[in-house]
């Protein structure tokens, strides 16, 4: 039961004061004779004694006969238990035990009384028997506990020894300085260190291969004529500017030059579909598979010519890479293949219809005029054939490669040249004189209508005769026997008009280049087959140059193309 602060706390707390040296158990000594052994009716047990000289040390008790009381203190002793180690007493509240206790000393002369009561708990001090008497012991205070980092807890304390020593933080000097510290310190200092060197090794690589890069580009670019392509177009700065175009971008266009943006290539390069970042425009990127300075001067040749052209049916050139070590053309983007492809597929089904070949002939026609007359200095294409015509998503005609183009001053017109050309389109006279006029493009445009109106392959065709396509062409007109040679489809579609372009292209591929019309004059004849007949627009082309057709025998065509069938004997044998 709870016990009031007063008067029994006081007592309590003067019996907790005594202490002895000997272990009070029960028969362990006896009493001096003449002891009295009891008091008030309460039985008063050895080593408590209520005399003189019978008691120990701190279990003196107090006889009160007046009153017939046996008293520690001022509290009535009710009971004194040996077996229980307790001494009961009271007071006005009530009763409580008090337990004793002592610690033998070899003697059994000395002992002592503690309270059996509420105690505070380890770590605690105080009062336990009034609210929050019981107060935390801050041992970090208390001398000699801990000689490491202490931090105090309720109840206790936990001792730690320094960051960077070990051992026993316990006692005094128990804790040693370690070199693990200094290890953590070196290691994380080495780490750091190696990291910089990696980043730093790192960095300058990628510095030297940059440089290097850079250095490789500008290498490239004097290689493949950088300079010179910005002199042929310095007198427009911003065409230079817009036309040349980073090796990133490219790669960025083509995924890297993934393979699975190639739309087409063969023996001399590659061409990717590409897709720029700046504006989402598609084009074709052709890239050359070697470096050939011949290909190289070709390349800064077409680049020149086409940063001066802007035609409906030129194929555009956005621009040109030159820090590779071949060079890159960027054009613009043509959906549906060559000419080539359309007359000479595979496929048992009917090829492009009349009215589509003759658009396509009138738009090329159109192309070549604008090349000869309308630039400042006229453009001879040198390579005009059906892999070089190009059809956009509505089969628009698009005139392609300009490697072989020359730009000829018109005072310089018919001076010696480089030969330059296809087998089976390329003009006899150029051939055998190196003479290169416009009248060049008009002998392969005709060997074009001819494959239009036949769908035989100029390059390769020969009749049973061994003549070439133009030469049995030619040969088939003058008799009035062309069906033989024409397509079928054209004969059904065609009709009067079929004639017309036949008597066009025989009169395009005339040995004398001076009898030949101009390309001019083949587009407004070309036109004029798509108004009604009663509105033709007739061209100028004298009456000799028919004639030449009209009327002749084979004997007199035999002699006529001549030339010709020893070009074509001489490009089977070389010379």
């Amino acid at each position: 039961m709870m016990i009031p602060a007063t008067p029994l706390a006081a007592v309590l707390l003067l019996l907790l004061c005594f202490s002895a040296s000997a272990q009070v158990t029960r028969g362990a000594s006896r009493p001096p004779p003449g002891c009295p052994t009891s008091c008030g009716g309460v039985s008063v047990p050895y080593p408590f004694d209520i005399g003189d000289g019978c008691h120990w040390p701190g279990f003196n008790l107090t006889c009160d006969r007046t009153r017939g009381r046996l008293l520690i203190g001022t509290l009535e002793v009710v009971e004194i238990s040996l077996a229980n180690s307790t001494v009961r007493v009271k007071d006005s509240a009530g009763a409580v035990n008090i337990t004793y206790h002592g610690t033998p000393d070899g003697n059994g002369t000395r002992g002592g009384l503690t309270a059996a009561g509420p105690q505070c708990q380890d770590g605690y001090q105080g009062n336990p028997y009034v609210a929050g008497g019981c107060q935390d012991i801050d041992e970090c205070a208390l001398p000699g506990l801990c000689s490491g980092e202490c931090t105090n807890t309720p109840g206790g304390y936990t001792c730690r020894c320094p960051r960077g020593a070990r051992g026993n933080p316990r006692i005094k000097d128990g804790c040693i300085k370690s070199s693990l510290g200094l290890s953590i310190g070196i290691g994380i200092g080495s780490g750091a260190g190696l990291l910089l060197l990696v980043l730093g090794a790192i960095f300058v690589t990628r510095k030297i291969k940059h440089q290097r890069a850079k250095m490789l580009k500008q290498k490239f670019f004097k290689q493949n004529r950088g300079h010179l392509l910005e002199q042929l177009v310095s007198q427009k700065a911003d065409i230079a500017e817009r036309m040349i175009i980073p090796l990133v971008e490219l790669e960025k266009a083509t995924n890297n030059f993934d393979k699975a943006r190639e739309i087409g290539g063969g023996g001399h390069g590659t061409v990717y579909k590409g897709i720029m970042s700046d504006d989402l425009h598609v084009v074709a990127i052709k890239k050359s598979k070697v470096a050939v300075q011949r290909e190289i001067d070709e390349f800064i040749n077409e680049v020149a010519i086409l940063s001066q052209i802007n035609h409906r049916n030129v194929v555009k050139l956005f621009g040109c890479c030159l820090e590779t070590e071949v060079p890159l053309l960027v054009y613009e983007f043509i959906p549906n293949g060559t000419l080539y492809h359309h007359l000479h597929i595979e496929d048992p089904r009917a090829s492009l219809p009349w009215m589509d070949r003759l658009r396509i002939a009138t738009e090329t026609a159109r192309a070549l005029a604008y090349l000869h007359s309308a630039v400042s200095v006229p453009i001879v294409h040198r390579d005009i054939k059906s892999q070089n015509i190009l059809l956009d998503g509505t089969l628009v005609a698009k005139v392609s490669d300009f490697g072989a183009s020359r730009c000829i001053p018109i005072d310089q017109t018919g001076d010696a040249t480089a030969i330059q050309g296809t087998f089976g389109y390329l003009d006899p006279v150029y051939y055998y004189t190196g003479r290169l006029t416009e009248k060049s493009d008009v002998y392969s445009f005709g060997v074009l209508l001819m494959e239009l109106l036949t769908r035989k392959k100029p390059c390769s065709y020969r009749s049973s005769d061994e003549e070439s396509l133009v030469s049995y062409f030619t040969t088939l007109l003058a008799a009035g026997d062309l069906p033989r040679v024409l397509d079928p489809q054209v004969v059904e579609e065609g009709g009067k008009d079929v004639e017309e372009v036949a008597m066009l292209a025989a009169a395009c591929v005339r040995m004398e280049g001076d009898h030949r019309p101009t390309m001019r004059q083949v587009e407004m004849t070309l036109e004029s087959l798509h108004v009604p007949h009663g509105n033709i627009v007739t061209c100028d082309m004298d009456a000799p140059n028919y004639a030449v057709i009209k009327g002749t025998n084979r004997e007199e065509v035999s002699r006529q193309y001549s030339l010709e069938e020893e070009y074509l004997l001489s490009s089977r044998y070389p010379r």
